[in-house]
C-alpha cells in the first residue's frame, strides 16, 4: 500500500467490539482488566513484622513503629514529622525507610533516646541496609527491630 491510499475494511472481518467509523478508521473497544498492585510484603511477612513490632513495644515499654514510603527531599525532617504525630512521641521509636530514595531514618523521642544510644541505632541501620541491598526488605526490618529492642532493654519496673 502506498502513502495516501485508502483501503476499505469489511465490517464482517472485524473482531468483536470493533467498528468502522464514518471517517473510515477502525475503532476497537477492549476489556481492561487492571492488575492488582504488587505489595512489598507477603501476608506472612506482614504477620512477622506485626509480631516483631508488638514484641519490641511490650519488651521495652517503648512505642515502636515502621514507616515504609517516600520521605521527600529532606528525609530526616519528614521522619521527624511522622515521629511527632505518634501518640507518645517521647516514648516512640520510628524506623522510616524510603527505598526509592535509599534512605533509612531512626527517630527517637526524649525517653526512648535515653535507652537507645545513637551508636546502637547506627548499627541497626547498617544491619538493615545490608539486608536491603540483598533485596530482603522484610528481613532487614526484622533484624533492625530486634537490634533496637535488644539495645533498649527491658521496660523499667514501676
Amino acid at each position: 500500500m502506498a502513502a495516501g491510499e485508502i483501503t476499505r475494511v469489511d465490517p464482517a472481518t472485524l473482531e468483536e467490539g470493533a467498528v468502522v467509523t464514518n471517517s473510515g478508521r477502525v475503532s476497537a473497544a477492549r476489556m481492561y482488566s487492571p492488575q492488582a498492585p504488587s505489595l512489598p510484603f507477603t501476608p506472612q511477612q506482614l504477620a512477622s513484622l506485626d509480631e516483631a513490632l508488638t514484641l519490641a513495644s511490650r519488651t521495652t515499654g517503648l512505642d515502636f513503629s515502621v514507616y515504609l514510603g517516600a520521605l521527600g527531599p529532606d528525609t530526616r525532617a519528614q521522619a521527624e514529622e511522622l515521629h511527632a504525630a505518634t501518640p507518645r512521641p517521647s516514648h516512640a521509636v520510628l524506623v522510616a525507610v524510603s527505598p526509592g530514595e535509599r534512605a533509612v531514618e531512626v527517630v527517637t523521642g526524649e525517653e526512648s533516646h535515653r535507652r537507645l544510644a545513637d551508636r546502637g541505632a547506627k548499627l541497626a541501620v547498617m544491619s538493615m541496609v545490608a539486608s536491603f541491598k540483598e533485596g530482603d526488605l522484610s528481613g532487614g526490618l526484622l533484624s533492625g527491630l530486634r537490634m533496637l529492642t535488644d539495645q533498649a532493654g527491658q521496660a523499667p519496673r514501676s
